[in-house]
């Protein structure tokens, strides 16, 4: 015997109004709205009785209608490059809870690194009326596009419209140093550097610490050992085959990314290399894989939560003090020494 349960569609039955929440409570329509955003008075009594009633019958403000009547929207934009890197996703996570804690509602996109899905989102989130929009840009399209709309906007980990745009970014060439020191100063003398760009903010100043490590350790740089490896794990590791492959391949490797080093670090285990016997890794960026695989991984840490936060603080800034001179916000990274890095085999 077969027993049907028919139940109403999702959706059919009548969404909650303001309206109905005045009828249950008893009041009118603008007490109700004063009750539930906290502009205006309302006695403390009736708010609670509003407030019961809008529990209860599961009342949900219209927030695009109160933003076209009062022309000020609590939403924020964050569009994102790669929400499948970990990076990424720490990212949008603390711009999530500092919206949130500031009253805004957060709009995320994932942009996936193509200029006409960035596009394509910035024109959404125009028409959505956002206050505001923290992105990773691929490009100044992005910001220039906003800000003709008049949309503050905060570049977030790389910038391409500095002084004209608020940036949050974290001290990459000093990263990149730091991490290249560590190796130069461990004795190695090939050190290869794999990197997915040099052209954005984030990878011209991490090729810039490399090369200012090399200078001060005196070592002349080799560019077949500077690896432009592709902007995902299977690029760097087919890049990272072919040169470990090699007779005289590098003693160790800097990846100027979490993507990179994970390709890095297959290719190693492929070949049947040991680290750091054969070969020591560094990465830039702290991905939480790397503390958990052994040898553990050297890394560059950075505070990817409080990048993501620090934005959205700095744009709720903006938006209250839309005419002051732009800010760009570096904050500091950090050299986490583990098992992955050693003296060279020679020494």
């Amino acid at each position: 015997m077969t027993v049907e349960r028919r139940s109403a569609p999702l959706g059919r039955s009548r969404r909650p109004t303001i309206k109905d929440v005045a009828e249950a409570a008893g009041v009118s329509r603008s007490t109700v709205s004063r009750a539930l955003t906290g502009r205006g008075y309302a006695a403390s009594d009736v708010r609670e009785r509003v407030l019961r009633a809008a529990a209860e019958l599961g009342y949900v403000p219209d927030i695009m209608a109160r933003t076209l009547k009062q022309q000020v929207s609590r939403s924020v934009g964050v569009l994102v490059s790669d929400l499948r890197n970990p990076f990424y996703a720490e990212l949008a996570a603390g711009a999530s809870r500092e919206a949130r804690e500031r009253g805004y509602t957060m709009v995320l996109a994932d942009t996936s690194l193509s200029a006409q899905a960035e596009g394509e989102a910035a024109e959404a989130l125009v028409a959505l009326r956002v206050a505001g929009v923290v992105v990773t840009p691929n490009s100044s399209a992005v910001s220039t596009y906003l800000a003709s709309h008049g949309i503050p906007v905060v570049e977030v980990d790389r910038q391409f419209a500095a002084g004209s745009t608020d940036g949050v970014v974290v001290g990459n060439r000093v990263g990149a140093r730091t991490a290249t020191a560590h190796l130069v100063g461990l004795g190695h003398r090939r050190i290869a550097l794999f990197i997915d760009e040099t052209d954005w903010t984030t990878g011209y100043e991490r090729y810039q610490g490399y090369l200012e490590a090399l200078n001060a350790g005196d070592i002349k740089v080799d560019p077949g050992l500077v690896v432009s490896s592709g902007w995902d794990v299977a690029d760097s590791r087919r890049r990272a085959l072919d040169m470990l492959r090699g007779p005289d391949r590098p003693t160790a490797v800097f990846a100027a990314n979490n993507v990179l080093a994970e390709g890095v670090w297959r290719a190693i285990g492929e070949l049947g290399l040991r680290v750091p016997g054969d070969i020591s890794l560094v990465a830039f960026d702290d991905a939480p894989w790397m503390s958990m695989v052994s040898p553990t991984v050297s890394a560059v840490s950075q505070d990817t939560f409080n990048l993501g936060a620090t934005a959205v603080r700095r744009l709720d800034e903006r938006i209250e003090r839309p005419e002051s001179d732009s800010v760009t916000t570096v904050l500091n990274v950090r050299l986490v020494e583990r098992e992955s890095t050693a003296q060279p085999p020679s020494l």
